[in-house]
């Protein structure tokens, strides 16, 4: 990484995660209240028996939300503070500011993760490998986010309706959607619908790893086929659709 866009990074999570962890660190409840509620409940509900689901759950719900949470941070910047402005008239790449806003997101998501990791360590106990395939199922997840909140964000005008979309976008791919229980427990066919959602695809191959859904070989490769084109996709659109400077 060059001296330039190691400064461009760091400016992006001093702006936009550091900021607010300081000066509003009531904020960070939300962070994480929404995963862990829900892997309450799922718990609850199941009476222990979908705990392990339910953790792999919260993990890729941080990871799409916190992506998602890049839309509205994106608007109010861009709307409120004309910052996409000033960084459109400087030397700064639409890529490096892109790159920087999505690392502060996850900066403002570490106490939701390091409680999830803890819960992972403790109650599931991953191999390396399981470790290491939940890690690419939420970069994964991480990446589509972030695309598709980049490409919202430049079409928002207010961030309001920059707020109804994250929210609206974030429930139906991570609660609606077979993310904290497997998808069998979905009766057809409703269980086609799920499977419009990339979280779905996720969600299965993270509970392959681990033991508590058993797929085959094929479904699993074909899980990451679609998980990565989906994300290759959403990028592409980012790239080439997203409106970088008003016309």
């Amino acid at each position: 990484m060059s001296a330039r866009l190691a400064r461009q990074v760091l400016a992006s999570i001093l702006v936009n995660a550091v900021y607010a962890m300081k000066n509003y660190p009531v904020v960070l409840i939300n962070t994480i209240a929404a995963p862990l509620g829900f892997l309450v409940v799922i718990n609850f509900v199941s009476k222990g028996g979908l705990l392990t689901q339910a953790i792999e759950g919260a993990f890729i719900m941080s990871m799409f939300s916190s992506g998602m949470g890049l839309q509205s941070d994106l608007s109010h910047l861009k709307n409120d503070f004309k910052l996409q402005d000033m960084v459109v008239s400087s030397p700064a790449s639409p890529a490096a500011y892109v790159f920087g806003m999505a690392m502060s997101e996850i900066v403002y998501s570490i106490p939701a993760l390091i409680t999830v990791s803890v819960l992972m360590a403790v109650f599931v106990h991953p191999t390396a490998a399981q470790a290491l395939t939940l890690l690419g199922v939420i970069l994964l997840m991480f990446t589509t986010s972030v695309s598709l909140g980049f490409t919202l964000s430049t079409f928002s005008s207010d961030v309001v309706q920059s707020y109804a979309f994250s929210g609206m976008v974030s429930a139906i791919f991570t609660t609606l959607s077979p993310v904290y229980y497997p998808v069998t427990y979905i009766p057809l066919p409703f269980r086609y619908v799920a499977y419009l959602s990339p979280t779905t695809y996720a969600a299965e191959i993270a509970q392959s790893s681990i033991g508590t859904l058993h797929l085959s070989s094929l479904d699993i490769a074909l899980s990451w086929g679609i998980l990565g084109s989906v994300t290759i996709i959403l990028a592409l659109i980012a790239v080439t659709k997203a409106r970088w400077r008003e016309v």
